[in-house]
């Protein structure tokens, strides 16, 4: 079965192809027509689509022209899924925290995992002994941390993203810039570790999965056992639509 994931995120729009539970291909990125040019091209049999920033239901109309099969709007708060949602208020739930909670337990089955998704925000969310979303919590991303400093104060400059992700962050700033560099980098880094530590207190054989864009960065200045999977999200719409589509 070859199946579309389709995530519309705060920054780009990503799209996964599968075969038999296989990515075979992913963009980011994607403007709404290179979308339907890599679905015309790879004929997908289902698709699912997931927004944080705008409803679905333009993209699924549009998909539905595209493929034979179903096409899914994913609502965190009323679609089945194949694990539990333990979430207090599924219906503020972002889509993107859920799926990857899914592709997660799919890939560790039966383990407590924590997802540490470092993007635009940085999401660390718990899945409890491979069935249940608990829910985990939600900070500025590294990009955001830079432009607030600049936008809140009066003379602080904005400073340019992450550097290269092996690339050492002095804990000591000699002048503004560098300042801000390790207060926004290395502060975002401590705030993981941090998180990590208190969770790996609680579950002893704790699983760590980093995805987002800025994983590689973390993964650098993260010690112990990590996956990651950059494209955790793809893959846990993936196994949402395969949910629906077997049963």
């Amino acid at each position: 079965m070859r199946t579309l994931s389709l995530d519309i995120g705060n920054t780009a729009v990503k799209y996964g192809c599968f075969e038999a539970d296989v990515l075979v291909e992913s963009a980011t990125g994607q403007t709404p027509e290179q979308v339907r040019a890599a679905v015309a091209r790879l004929r997908p049999e289902h698709a699912v689509v997931a927004s944080v920033v705008e409803p679905t239901a333009q993209w699924a109309t549009e998909l539905r022209t595209l493929v034979a099969g179903q096409v899914l709007e994913f609502m965190p708060a009323t679609t089945a899924l194949p694990i539990r949602n333990g979430y207090a208020t599924p219906h503020t739930l972002g889509a993107d925290r859920l799926a990857a909670a899914v592709g997660a337990a799919w890939l560790l089955p039966g383990r407590d995992v924590v997802i540490v998704d470092a993007g635009t925000a940085i999401k660390c969310d718990l899945v409890e002994g491979g069935h249940t979303f608990r829910g985990g919590s939600i900070a500025p991303g590294v990009a955001m941390r830079f432009q607030a400093l600049h936008t809140f104060t009066g003379r602080l400059p904005l400073v340019a993203n992450l550097p290269e992700a092996t690339a050492p962050v002095p804990l000591t700033g000699v002048d503004t810039e560098s300042a801000i560099r390790s207060g926004v980098v290395n502060g975002a880094v401590a705030e993981v570790r941090g998180l990590l530590a208190e969770y790996a207190a609680q579950f002893p054989q704790l699983a760590v999965v980093l995805a987002g864009g800025d994983a590689a960065f973390f993964r650098a200045r993260l010690k112990g056992p990590i996956f990651v999977v950059p494209e955790l999200v793809l893959i846990g719409l993936h196994r949402i639509l395969v949910h629906h589509v077997s049963t």
